[in-house]
Formats: structure tokens, sequence, C-alpha cells
């Protein structure tokens, strides 16, 4: 009986000793779901389980995101999430709303990201998620033609009244610029263009492709591009929560593999006349002290 109990001993040595050594090859092991807790997120998981994802888009600017004759919403941006899905396996469907509530719509969680020309900063890459950029622009202005509505320069804002939504990168440069923001819902870009014809608004600061598009559409308005301004580069994704990281590599993996294949190149010219998802040539003027 002791000898077996001495037996007993040795045994169970022995199985701790393997254990241990098993424990140095699984340590290696049992990184691993660190290494891709990301890829296990809830936000993945309520998106797998829905099979579609829902996504935030305004339905009202020209080329990005809008509704065509037939009232069918399409857009460079509005493809470009469509065509993901269809990589991914997914459906999509897109909630209307305006930019003011879509960054607070992602992290209610009512819908699972938005996209809809929404620039990639600093400060809201602190709250929040973005995809590799799908397209890459600058800024401009949308002036009255017969004296470009006083503005030579970004110091001659100081003043003018221009029109953009509360929360936008566009209205806060024109307010570090001196200018009143007349702010507007989820208004059409004949809202924000007719104001500047009229004279109740002085100009609209805009992305280039968005303003050349928008001041197309409506020829009757005594409105161009403001013909020498050209400053703040942009880059533009898609926007998520913050820390959705398995999301958010799956959105890229569907970017690039868009992007090498030349989806996104193809979807840009469709919709721009101009290849915006490479980086456009020329100076463009950089804005100093403001806080993006």
């Amino acid at each position: 009986m002791a000898r077996f109990k001495g037996s007993l001993v040795f045994m169970l040595i022995m199985c701790i000793t393997i254990l241990s050594a098993c424990g140095g090859t699984g340590s290696e092991s049992s990184e691993k779901p660190q290494e891709n807790e990301s890829s296990n997120d809830k936000a993945w998981e309520k998106i797998q389980d829905a099979g579609e994802i829902v996504v935030g888009t305004s339905g009202t600017l020209i080329a990005s995101s809008y509704y065509d004759e037939d009232e069918k919403l399409t857009g460079y941006d509005v493809e470009i999430m469509r065509e993901i899905g269809k990589r991914l396996g997914l459906d999509v469907s897109f909630e209307i709303m305006g930019i003011d509530s879509m960054l607070p719509a992602i992290k209610s969680g009512r819908i699972d990201m938005a996209a809809n020309d929404i620039e990639i900063t600093d400060k809201r890459k602190e709250e929040f998620n973005f995809s590799e950029p799908y397209k890459y622009s600058y800024t401009t202005m949308a002036v009255r033609k017969e004296d470009n509505s006083g503005i030579e320069s970004l110091e001659d804002l100081e003043g003018k009244k221009a029109g953009g939504g509360a929360t936008t990168i566009y209205s806060q440069i024109a307010e570090h610029y001196g200018a009143e923001v007349v702010t507007y819902g989820n208004a059409p870009n004949e809202a924000y263009l007719r104001d500047v014809d009229n004279g109740r608004t002085d100009v609209v600061i805009n992305d280039y492709f968005l303003t050349k598009f928008g001041v197309a559409a409506f020829p009757d308005f005594d409105i161009h591009l403001h013909p020498t301004l050209k400053f703040h580069p942009t880059e533009q994704g898609v926007i998520l929560p913050k820390d959705a990281d398995r999301v958010t590599e799956e959105v890229n993996k569907a970017l690039n593999e868009m992007r090498e294949d030349g989806t996104l190149s193809e979807l840009a010219n469709q919709f721009y006349k101009e290849d915006a998802s490479q980086k456009p040539e020329g100076e463009i003027e950089e804005i100093e002290g403001l806080d993006l």
C-alpha cells in the first residue's frame, strides 16, 4: 500500500511536470485569444448574427450619397458599401440621417457604421474607428460668380455667412476664419447652394468633388467653384464604433481587394469623373491652428 502511495505521488509529480511543460507551449496559444480578441468583438458578432450591415448615410450629397432620377439611393459611398457587403457575404441596409446624427447613432448602436464622405481626423479617431481611406480630396468653396462673394483668401471669410452642418469640419474651418455658420438639417445640396445664389449666405465650404457636382447640378444659380482656393487636403473613410476592430479589419480587407482589382477607381470615375481613390496632384494649402 505504501508502495502504491509512493507510485501515486510519483505519477502526480510527473503529471504536474508535464502540464508545466505544456503550459510553456500553451503560453503562446494562450496569447492568441488576446491577439485575436478584436476578432471576436461584439460588433462583429452582432453583424454576423443579423446577416447585414446597417449603414448611416444622408442621401443628399450628389455623387457621394443621393437618390437618382429613379429614386434609387446611390453614389460613390453607397456603392462602396454595397460592394463591401457583397464581398463579406452580408446584406447592407441604409439609415437616412443628417451628418449631425450619424456619430451619435454609431455610439448608441443604432447603426453599425456610416459612409457619407466623412473625413478622417485625429480628433475623431479618439472616439471612433476608421477604415483605410477610399477617397482623397481637398476643400474648396461654392461662391457667387460675379465677385467670388468677396472672398479671395481664407482670411476674407471673416464676417461672411457660410452654409453648413453644425458639426462638420467645413463649418469648423469657416468659424476658424471668423465666418458665421448658418446651419441646416439634412437638407439637399440645392438648399445650401440656392442660399448662396440669393444672398442669404455667401459661401459653402465643402469637399472639391461634392462642390463640383453640386454646382454643376444647378446651372441656373449664379454660383461657381472658387477658381483659386484649394486648401485642407482630406481623406475619407468608413467610420465605425471605437474598438470594433474585427469589423474594421473586415471592411479594410474588402477595401484593399477593391483597390487592387480596380473597383475603387471604377466607382470613383463613374461618380466623380475623376479617380478620387488616388491622392490629388498639385499644391494644396494646409490650415494652421485648427484642432481637427
